[in-house]
C-alpha cells in the first residue's frame, strides 16, 4: 500500500521572541497567539506542527494541550524527552489527550542535549542515553496496546500496569504515530527497532537515500518486530513568488544573519552527529542538489535552520517530490515569519505536493 505524504509545520514554544526572523511581537508565545498559528494551519491545508522541547523554554505538552482544545483537526507533534518524563506518567497523559481529541496525538522522541541537571536528570554516555531511549519507546507502546504491563529493565520498571483510557485502534493507527531522529549509528539502532517514523534533516539527496537504505537494512538484521520504518524531513523551505526573488530574499537574510553572528566557528565539536552532517556540507559548496542553501549553517543557523529549500514554489515542491521519491512520506517544514509563511506555503506550495 502505498503511504500517503503528510505535511505538518512548526511552531515555536520560544520564551523570547524573534525566532530565527520572526514577528517579534508582544504577546508572541500567548495562547491567543499560537491559537491564530494553529487554526490557520487548520485553514491551509496543514494536518499540524511539530512542537519543540527544551529545558528554558514554556512545557511543551502543556502548550500542546491547550492548542488542541482550542482546535478542531489540528495534530500537535509533541516533542518529549525520556528523563524529562517516566514511562507510565507519559503514556498515561498522551492516552488522555489522544482520547480528548479524538485521536491526534504524535510523538517526537527526543535525546539530544538538555540542561539535564535543571530539572534532576543524568544520562550518562551515548549508549546509556539511547539505552533508555530504547526502553522508553518500547515500553509506552507496550502500555498504550496492553493491559496489566510489568517490565523490568535498565532504566525503567512497572508492575501490573494498565494505562486508563485505553486507546482504541483506528484502521491501522492503534496508537499515537512515535517519531524519533538522530544520525549515530546508536540513534539510528534505535530507530530501526522502536520508531514509527524517522525523521531526517536537509541533507542532500545522496545522504538521504543512502540512510534510508542503511535504516531498511538496518531494521531487518535487528528483527524489527513493528510495522515498516516510515521516513520523514524536517527542514526550511524559503519559498517566493520567483526563483530570482526567493535568492535575492534568501541571500539578503543570509547576510543579516551573518552580521548579527556571534557563533564560534569551531563549534560543531560539540553539536550532535546529525548536526555535524549538515554544517559540514558548508565544504561542498553554498547550494547543493537543485536549491539546497547550506549558507545559513554558517552563522548559526541549527536543526532545520542549517539548510534551506529555496525558490519558487514550483522549485521548492520539485525539490521535496525527489525526496518522497526516495521514501520520504512525512514532512515538516517551516519558514519566518511563521504566520506569514503558514499561509503562503500551504495556499501556494501545499497544492503542488498533494498525492
Amino acid at each position: 500500500m502505498t503511504q500517503t505524504s503528510e505535511f505538518l509545520w512548526y511552531i515555536p514554544n520560544q520564551t523570547n521572541a524573534g525566532h530565527r526572523g520572526d514577528t517579534a511581537v508582544e504577546g508572541h508565545n500567548s495562547l491567543d497567539t499560537l491559537t491564530i498559528q494553529a487554526k490557520a494551519l487548520e485553514d491551509h491545508g496543514w494536518k499540524g506542527a511539530l512542537i519543540g522541547t527544551g529545558w528554558g523554554r514554556p512545557d511543551t505538552f502543556t502548550v500542546a494541550t491547550a492548542l488542541t482544545a482550542r482546535t478542531k483537526s489540528f495534530e500537535p507533534l509533541i516533542a518529549i524527552r525520556p528523563g524529562y518524563w517516566r514511562p507510565a506518567n507519559f503514556a498515561s497523559a498522551a492516552a488522555t489527550l489522544d482520547h480528548l481529541s479524538d485521536g491526534r496525538v504524535r510523538i517526537n522522541i527526543v535525546s539530544g542535549q538538555d540542561n539535564l541537571a535543571a530539572y534532576g536528570d543524568s544520562e550518562g554516555n551515548q549508549a546509556h542515553r539511547y539505552g533508555r531511549t530504547k526502553e522508553f519507546m518500547r515500553l509506552i507502546r507496550r502500555l498504550w496496546t496492553e493491559e496489566k504491563v510489568s517490565f523490568e529493565g535498565e532504566h525503567f520498571q512497572v508492575t501490573d500496569s494498565t494505562v486508563e483510557p485505553r486507546l482504541h485502534a483506528n484502521g491501522d493507527r492503534h496508537h499515537p504515530k512515535l517519531y524519533f531522529g538522530g544520525a549515530s549509528e546508536a540513534a539510528e539502532r534505535v530507530s530501526a527497532t522502536e520508531a514509527d517514523v524517522q525523521l531526517f534533516w536537509g541533507e542532500p539527496l545522496d545522504g538521504v537515500r543512502e540512510r534510508i537504505e542503511r535504516l531498511k537494512k538496518l531494521s531487518k538484521d535487528l528483527d524489527r518486530d513493528l510495522a515498516p520504518l516510515q521516513f520523514g524531513l524536517r527542514i526550511t523551505t524559503f519559498v517566493r513568488d520567483t526563483t530570482e526573488q526567493a535568492w535575492t530574499d534568501a541571500e539578503a537574510k543570509v547576510a543579516e544573519m551573518a552580521k548579527a553572528s556571534t557563533t564560534d566557528r569551531d563549534h560543531r565539536r560539540w553539536v550532535a552527529v546529525g548536526q555535524r552532517r549538515l554544517l559540514d556540507l558548508q565544504e561542498k559548496g553554498d547550494v547543493l542538489d537543485d536549491n539546497l542553501y547550506t549558507a545559513p549553517g554558517k552563522f548559526g543557523g541549527g536543526g532545520a535552520g542549517t539548510t534551506w529549500l529555496v525558490g519558487s514554489a514550483e522549485d521548492v515542491a520539485n525539490s521535496l517530490k525527489k525526496y518522497r521519491d526516495l521514501g520520504i512520506t512525512h514532512f515538516v517544514l517551516s519558514d519566518t515569519p511563521y504566520l506569514n509563511e503558514i499561509k503562503r506555503q500551504g495556499d501556494q506550495l501545499l497544492p503542488l505536493l498533494r498525492d
